[in-house]
C-alpha cells in the first residue's frame, strides 16, 4: 500500500505504466495456477469468504486496513469508460509498448459505513483491477485523478462515517475488447464482480 501511495504522489504529468504489460494476462495465469488449489482447499476449512459476482448498480460491502484500523465499506462500480489509442499516448511515455492497447477506467463509488475517520489518503480503492475478455489489464498510476465524475484520493482527509466518494482507476486493455469486469476484494479475499459490455 505504502508503494503505491508513494508513486501516486510523485506521478509526473505522464503516467506511470505500473505493471509489465505482460500483466495483461500472461504471469497472472502463470502465478495462478500455482495457487489455485490450496486457496480453494483453505477456504473449503475455513468460514466462506467474501466476494462474488454483482449485478449492475448492486453494492457489495468489505473491510481495508486503513492505517491502524479497520473500516467498512459499502461500494458499487459504477461503470467502465474506455478510450482510445491517441489516449494511450498520452498516458506512456514510450507508446510503441502500448501499441494496440486503450485505457479503461472504473468508477467505482465508497461508502464508509464504520470504523475511523482516515487520517491519510485511502487505500479502499487500492485492490481494484480491470478485467477485459478474461484477462487482467496493465495499471496506470495517476491517469484517472483528474477524470470527470473521480475523486482524488490523494486530496481527501478526513473520510468519516457515511461519506461517500467516487475513487477511479485506470488500466491499459485490448483495444476491441468485449466483456469488462471491475474486480475489487478484501485482504486475502475472494473477489467481488461487476460486469460491463464495452462501449466507447
Amino acid at each position: 500500500m505504502l508503494y503505491r501511495k508513494t508513486a501516486l504522489r510523485a506521478a509526473a504529468p505522464v503516467a506511470v505504466l505500473a505493471l509489465a504489460l505482460t500483466g495483461c494476462g500472461g504471469d497472472d495465469k502463470a502465478s495462478g495456477s500455482t495457487d489455485e488449489k490450496p486457496k480453494a482447499k483453505a477456504s473449503a476449512e475455513s468460514s466462506p469468504k467474501s466476494g462474488g459476482a454483482r449485478g449492475t448498480g448492486e453494492s457489495a460491502t468489505g473491510k481495508v486496513k486503513e492505517g491502524d484500523a479497520s473500516v467498512t465499506y459499502e461500494l458499487t462500480a459504477q461503470k467502465v469508460e474506455l478510450g482510445t489509442e491517441a489516449d494511450t499516448k498520452k498516458m506512456v511515455s514510450d507508446p510503441k509498448e502500448a501499441k494496440g492497447l486503450v485505457p479503461a477506467i472504473a468508477y467505482v463509488k465508497y461508502t464508509h459505513k464504520s470504523g475511523a475517520a482516515l487520517t491519510e489518503s485511502p487505500d479502499a480503492n487500492d485492490s481494484t483491477t480491470v478485467w477485459a475478455d478474461g484477462r487482467r489489464g496493465t495499471l496506470i498510476i495517476g491517469a484517472a485523478e483528474d477524470a470527470p465524475g473521480c475523486d482524488d484520493s490523494s486530496s481527501i482527509e478526513g473520510w468519516k462515517q457515511g461519506e461517500s466518494h467516487v475513487l477511479c482507476e485506470t488500466y491499459l486493455v485490448p483495444k476491441g475488447a468485449k466483456d469488462l469486469e471491475v474486480h475489487w476484494s478484501e485482504e486475502d479475499g475472494e473477489p467481488f464482480v461487476w460486469k460491463f459490455a464495452a462501449t466507447k
